[in-house]
């Protein structure tokens, strides 16, 4: 007696297409990274700086909050204006290999030649592949953008989301370092949990940061929390000195 179950294979519906969401997850991950690292340092260092100089915790919070706006705008509009002159920059290759497509096919040609006789492949099999690519310019000029250039074609919508996410991650990190501050009203006590709290938020971030970038979450963890530490250490040390 066969025991064995048969299943027809699975049936893929031709109009289900699979979306690759790699690239733009990758970006809004270095959005959150950039704007958290560096709102949970800055302030951090700065709190830090201004406790060494014997401030209290109003000032502190006052000059916190003041420096959290600034630095949440000018960390959003890099973003922007980065985000910007890369799909500026796309554009205008994009324009360029049209051109380029039309006027100078047979240097187009040999680009891709050399494109794919790096994967090994022959001249008899290039010679077809060529062929297809002239018989329509647009998919012509996006190979060359994707495999000459390396190029992907940005989200229209990159700069403003970039622009918010780093900008928000910045206030986000930035308001931790300073909620004892807030909070509590002796300021050695404030400056304590400050540290604490602050370089146990950095350990963590560095963790997570590390398992999504790939790298040993571990290490990337006490990194992070080494370099918010040493931020801090140096303006305490420097406002103290000189206060």
């Amino acid at each position: 007696m066969d025991t064995h179950l048969h299943h027809d294979p699975p049936r893929h519906d031709p109009h289900d297409h699979h979306h690759e969401t790699h690239f733009k997850s990758s970006e809004s991950v270095r959005d959150v990274v950039i704007g958290m690292a560096d709102g949970l340092t800055v302030p951090f260092a700065l709190a830090a700086g201004l406790s060494g100089a014997i401030f209290g915790p109003k000032i502190v919070v006052t000059a916190g909050l003041a420096e959290i706006a600034a630095g949440s705008i000018a960390m959003g509009l890099g973003g922007y204006l980065a985000a910007r002159s890369q799909a500026e920059h796309y554009i205008s290759e994009k324009k360029r290999e049209a051109w380029e497509v039309i006027h100078k096919p047979e240097a187009e040609a040999a680009e891709i030649r050399e494109v794919f006789e790096g994967y090994g492949l022959t001249e008899a099999e290039i010679t077809p592949i060529i062929a297809a690519l002239e018989r329509n310019p647009e998919t012509y000029v996006q190979f060359m953008m994707r495999f000459e250039l390396g190029l992907e074609e940005p989200n229209p919508k990159r700069a403003l989301q970039s622009a918010i996410t780093i900008g928000i991650s910045y206030i986000i990190g930035g308001l931790i370092p300073l909620a004892p501050y807030i909070f509590l009203t002796q300021h050695a006590a404030a400056f304590q949990l400050s540290c604490i709290v602050t370089l146990l938020a950095l350990y963590v971030f560095g963790f997570v940061k590390g398992r999504f970038t790939g790298s040993n979450p571990w290490r990337s963890a006490f990194e992070t929390a080494g370099i918010g530490g040493i931020a801090a250490t140096v303006a305490y040390t420097l406002a103290k000195a000189f206060s």
